[in-house]
């Protein structure tokens, strides 16, 4: 069983570095490991990689410590589990390891630099990073044959309140709300329908982009239970009231379909125009991901390869939408601006019948409650059943405006970035490609 815990230091370097090699502490230096750095030569080379990157000061190095059980690892074992640890994790990194020996349980030290030897950004630790590395150290571990930590049931977390009002056996807002939701989903038909069900038992619902906020008309802010449980997104309750929740809840089923997988390209396809630059600049970027060409790319080059995964999604909308020039950009920017303004046009127009009706439609869900209410439905000269099916196909309506709103902005956002990158895109293919000739120029008048 191994626990991590991370540590930024702005320290002076070479201070850490000697702390981590102490020779009284491992074993006379025996049980030290590298990576991207020579023996000896650590403090200069992540010094130099600061210096050539403009990045001297702030955090100077992370170090992360890996304690192991004791009895359960061997000095050895434990510096080769440290050691995969930094070829998978901090592969991009320099790195220096060491296992101490000094206490009952053995630990050990991977100190790295906060600059990128190959990127040149620095590396920022967050609770995601860290997750990471415990769950690759758990991964390791297992692979090893040691025992680890079983992590708690995601989502299980629970404030103070919440876990106090359980401990007395009180009901919690949030309990209440997942059953509401659960019993709401049972009985909609549609995504309209099962906003008009949550409303007729009290609750508000405000949207966050995919994310629904709930609560009673006394509170004064919106729960978002999708933040923790994706069932409880606008996606996930669609599903659901598709037939899917039996299936979600016994986990034979995911809540929210994972996007397709990325399909290869054909073998030396042909592009036209933009398409073809595209392709020309993300096959550049992935040859300098993999470290083949060209030898010693541009900080620049090596810059944009983090960005690679966006021009990828860039690649992919100007094929599905057959975009070959800058007039095709244009006229699909021009068009997907027009119905843009005609889906915001036509939510207004809903938004203001859902207004006008907003007396009405607030008394169907309070009819039980008040006497008012009542009166007012009695009076309005529209049957209850007409009400609710106006109702529900008003608040469908709208809630698919909205995903096509969503989908149609993104598409415009595509588009104006695509607009922006082409002339850079184009540079760093001359320079990629200027560079092997000015080498091999200088290999020449070399050799003569």
């Amino acid at each position: 069983m191994a626990i991590t815990k991370i540590l930024s230091r702005k320290a002076r370097l070479d201070v850490g570095i000697r702390y981590v090699l102490n020779s009284d502490k491992t074993d006379h230096q025996i049980l030290t490991a590298r990576l991207n750095c020579e023996e000896g030569r650590e403090y200069r080379q992540m010094m130099a990689t600061k210096q050539e990157t403009g990045k001297t000061g702030g955090t100077q190095f992370f170090h992360i410590i890996q304690s192991f059980r004791p009895g359960e690892v061997t000095p050895e074992e434990a510096l080769e589990i440290a050691r995969e640890l930094a070829l998978e994790h901090l592969s991009e990194y320099e790195v220096v390891i060491d296992t101490h020996v000094d206490r009952r349980h053995i630990h050990s030290h991977i100190l790295f630099n906060s600059v990128s030897t190959y990127t040149g950004r620095k590396y920022h630790s967050t609770r995601e990073s860290y997750r990471q590395i415990q769950e690759l150290s758990d991964r390791i571990c297992r692979a090893h044959g040691l025992s680890v930590i079983e992590a708690p049931e995601k989502g299980s977390s629970l404030s103070y309140a919440e876990w106090r009002r359980q401990k007395l056996g009180q009901p919690t807002f949030r309990a209440m709300l997942e059953a509401d939701v659960k019993a709401c989903i049972e009985d909609a038909n549609d995504l309209g329908h099962f906003y008009m069900l949550m409303e007729h038992r009290g609750y508000e619902i405000s949207h966050h982009g995919n994310r629904l906020g709930f609560r009673f008309r006394s509170q004064e802010r919106f729960v978002c239970p999708g933040r923790k449980n994706p069932l409880y997104t606008e996606e996930g309750i669609q599903r659901a009231i598709d037939g899917n929740l039996e299936a979600i809840a016994l986990g034979q089923a995911p809540v929210v379909i994972s996007r397709p997988r990325y399909v290869r390209f054909q073998p030396n396809p042909k592009y036209p125009g933009i398409v073809g630059l595209y392709y020309h600049y993300l096959y550049l970027l992935r040859s300098i991901r993999s470290q083949q060409y060209p030898k010693t790319p541009t900080y620049r080059m090596r810059r944009a390869v983090l960005q690679f995964e966006k021009y990828k999604r860039q690649f992919a909308f100007l094929r599905e939408h057959n975009l070959t020039s800058g007039e095709d950009l244009s006229a699909f920017t021009q068009h997907t601006e027009a119905e843009l303004a005609n889906l915001i046009k036509r939510r207004t127009i809903a938004n203001t019948a859902k207004k006008r009706r907003k007396p009405l439609y607030q008394a169907l869900a309070e009819q039980e409650t008040y006497r008012r209410a009542k009166a007012l439905l009695d009076n309005c000269g529209i049957s209850r059943e007409q009400l609710t099916a106006e109702k529900a196909g008003t608040y469908h309506q709208l809630a698919e405006l909205n995903r096509q709103i969503r989908a149609e902005r993104k598409n415009l956002t595509l588009c104006r970035e695509i607009q922006d990158h082409i002339p850079e895109a184009e540079q760093l293919i001359r320079e990629a490609e200027e560079r092997p000739a000015v080498g091999q120029r200088r290999r020449n008048e070399a050799e003569r």
